[in-house]
């Protein structure tokens, strides 16, 4: 185990967070501006299934301001100006985040991408999409774009358990993450995975192989939540039929350090909780804001006395 934190570490925080990323990588702060493009999903319209997951409901994770119906310029605008009154950002991320952002021919996706990278204080895109709904028009796109501008790509995977995808209505395996990563990997793209933990029949011991499997890919960032029922989901009918029981809030805190432990200090944490609406929100209810969920996982691993990537053993 190493003796002192890797450099790459926020000093307070003893996490690469994505935030303490960006600043060292462009030397001022930078925040994300989430934009509604107006994507549906292949999960949802029928070309890969209906339903879409079991968990999805996009108004539990999209800002109210980000609406399809308002045009993509007038959302960009109003989201730099609330994140440079709120936190004085210099420079902003353009965020396409609801449903899958790469679903659509390569000459809407290019219009879309190029009018947010017209403001002069946008850097760059982050493009939220399945690991199963990236055509090499896009990737290509994406490639082109990423030899001037930083670009994210964002891959929801979820969980490696096939099984778990199968049963959460995800539509998509593991392999095609896999598939999906190697494809973008060397590109001058950053990749980001998405996790959630607390599935049915998911162990502790199960949920920590995925951090092996994170520093066995060219990963970025991560960005991880717990499972958490919405209004308007089959997972709220699971709920209360008693089919699904919510992890408890110290049972999250506890296995997401381990995790962190576990994951390399190369990769930055872009979230580490869920948070919903609270006039749609089912379970769990714990009551806590994003920020204060970050700091009972850093106040864990300062109790503690280990980091991110304290156990990490190096692949």
């Amino acid at each position: 185990m190493p003796n002192t934190p890797d450099e790459r570490l926020h000093p307070q925080l003893h996490i690469n967070s994505y935030g303490h990323y960006l600043r060292r990588r462009f030397g001022f702060r930078i925040s994300k501006v989430n934009v509604d493009a107006g994507f549906t999903c292949p999960n949802r319209d029928g070309s890969k299934g209906t339903g879409g997951c079991i968990y999805c409901n996009n108004v539990s994770f999209s800002p109210r301001e980000t609406q399809a119906v308002v045009p993509l310029e007038e959302q960009i605008a109003a989201g730099m100006a609330y994140h440079h009154t709120r936190l004085g950002s210099e420079k902003f991320i353009v965020y396409f985040q609801k449903y899958t952002n790469t679903y659509g021919s390569v000459e809407l996706l290019s219009d879309l991408y190029r009018r947010a990278l017209d403001h002069p204080d946008v850097i760059g895109i982050s493009v939220g999409t399945r690991p199963d709904s990236l055509e090499d028009e896009a990737l290509e796109l994406l490639t082109e774009i990423a030899r001037t501008k930083y670009v994210c790509l964002e891959l929801g995977l979820q969980s490696m358990d096939d099984a778990i995808l199968q049963r959460i209505n995800r539509g998509h395996t593991l392999n095609d993450f896999i598939q999906a990563v190697n494809r973008a990997g060397g590109r001058n793209i950053d990749l980001c995975a998405h996790l959630i933990f607390g599935f049915p029949g998911e162990s502790a011991a199960e949920f920590l192989k995925t951090a092996d499997l994170m520093a066995s890919l060219p990963i970025n960032s991560l960005k991880l939540h717990q499972l958490h029922a919405v209004e308007g989901t089959e997972l709220a009918e699971l709920y209360r039929r008693g089919e699904f029981t919510p992890l408890a809030l110290e049972a999250y805190v506890t296995t997401v350090a381990d995790f962190l432990e576990r994951l390399p200090p190369r990769i930055a944490i872009q979230r580490l909780y869920g948070s919903a609406p609270l006039e749609i929100s089912v379970a769990p209810q714990w009551g806590l804001k994003n920020n204060q969920m970050w700091y009972a996982i850093v106040n864990e691993l300062t109790k503690r006395g280990s980091w991110q990537g304290f156990r990490f053993a190096g692949i």
